[in-house]
């Protein structure tokens, strides 16, 4: 192997080591140190002297652990240089003592509300309800999950600039108001599950559908989003809300090695091979479902749940129950009033009725302007002129929407319908 080649693999190494053990370095060392910026930074200067140490060393046995290792003691390094307190050389004793993951059995850390996964137990501790719920969901997906800004942004569909505000706000808030550093005890759980819910909803989502890159998937995140889901079940087994975003993901998820082809392009779910889908999973998704609608109490994620399994119970895609996806989506936009909802049932309406319905309802939305730069929007105006046949207008639309699109299996799958407007 050249030197080119082994930094090439260093720089896989490292990058495939930010994927998987990000959220886990970052949740140590801001479980031992209680200082946000200093265990991102501690944690981004690991992986940084990792690009060189690896080259030189070779990749360890155990990326993960030397991570932390290296960031806790950078940590050590920077809290020994300003401990100028009793506060601060505690933290110091805290910190150089503290020599792995956490340990639930260790009588030094809480554990009184069962969580004895540590980033579950960060995943609780970021959302606190003395933040706003979207504050919690966005530092939780950046501390967490490692999401760069505009990836967050993209998920609350706001401009970065707005986006890394709402992070430098939230971490302020967290160290001005001297919120406490723990996870409450588990019967004041429930009161932060509707952001721990989002948050492991928009992880998955961003590995579903990445942001940016040159793949669609990143199923670094789909996994972990569906492990987190699975641990809160156990937590919280007689939530419904709970169930039905478990459900949701297996579902989805179900489908996931489908959504692409060997070259790695997009493959809409109409043209998906759906005896490739998991069956396994799925079945679990809709027992799941089952489970959680029996309690009575439906939420946003069980009837998005139920729309998730409208499509993966129907054995061809015609024969998908449309009018009763669009039924769902109109029902969850009374829990969920956002113009997405509203964009997604424009699509059912468009399957279900006839295209023309469909635009109908997507002309009301850009007449409202709130989803200006969303590119689902123009894309989803152009697949229902497609169908119409109004070939010109369609390609008119596809263009529009190439426009913010950073994803390139995504740009090359809006290029070739493109391209087949054009050639029509």
């Amino acid at each position: 192997m050249n030197e080119n080649e082994r930094a090439d693999g260093v720089e896989e190494a490292v990058a495939a080591a930010f994927r998987d053990e990000w959220g886990q370095v970052v949740a140590t060392l801001i479980r031992v140190t209680g200082d946000w910026d200093l265990a991102e930074e501690c944690a981004q200067d690991a992986f940084t002297q990792a690009l060189d140490r690896w080259r030189r060393d070779g990749v360890p046995r155990r990326p993960g652990a030397w991570l932390t290792t290296t960031a806790r003691n950078r940590a050590l390094d920077v809290l020994r240089r300003e401990a100028v307190g009793a506060a601060k050389l505690r933290e110091v004793a805290v910190l150089a003592r503290d020599g792995g993951p956490f340990d639930p059995h260790d009588p030094d850390f809480d554990n009184d509300s069962g969580v004895t996964d540590d980033r579950l137990r960060l995943l609780f501790t970021c959302c606190h309800p003395a933040l706003p719920i979207e504050a919690r969901v966005a530092l939780t997906l950046r501390t967490l999950a490692g999401l760069t800004t505009p990836e967050i942004a993209r998920a609350f569909l706001v401009p970065e600039a707005t986006m890394a505000q709402r992070l430098v706000r939230a971490k302020r808030k967290i160290r001005n108001a001297g919120i406490p550093y723990r996870v409450p005890p588990a019967h004041l759980l429930p009161e932060r599950t509707t952001g721990v819910l989002g948050v492991v909803y928009l992880l998955f989502n961003e590995g579903y559908a990445a942001t940016s890159g040159a793949d669609l998937l990143r199923t670094n995140l789909c996994a972990e989003a569906v492990r987190l889901a699975r641990v809160l079940a156990r937590l919280m087994p007689d939530e419904p809300e709970v169930l039905g975003l478990l459900a949701l993901l297996l579902l989805h998820d179900a489908r996931r090695n489908t959504r692409v082809d060997a070259a790695g392009d997009l493959v809409t779910l109409e043209d998906q091979d759906r005896t490739a889908w998991d069956r396994a999973e799925a079945d679990e998704g809709a027992a799941l479902l089952e489970t959680a609608l029996r309690r009575g109490r439906p939420g946003p994620y069980q009837i998005q749940a139920a729309i998730a399994a409208c499509h993966v119970t129907a054995a061809t895609a015609e024969e998908t129950d449309w009018a009763d996806i669009a039924a769902l989506y109109g029902e969850l936009a009374r829990h969920v009033p956002s113009d997405v909802v509203k964009l997604n049932r424009a699509v059912a309406v468009g399957m279900s009725e006839s295209p023309e319905a469909g635009l109908a309802l997507v002309a009301e939305l850009e007449k409202a302007g709130d989803l200006g730069g969303y590119h689902l929007l123009p894309a989803t105006r152009a697949d229902l002129l497609r169908r119409s046949g109004r070939m010109a207008e369609a390609a008119e639309a596809y263009e529009k929407a190439l426009e913010p699109v950073e994803n390139d299996a995504e740009r090359r799958f809006l290029e070739k319908r493109l391209a087949e407007c054009r050639s029509a």
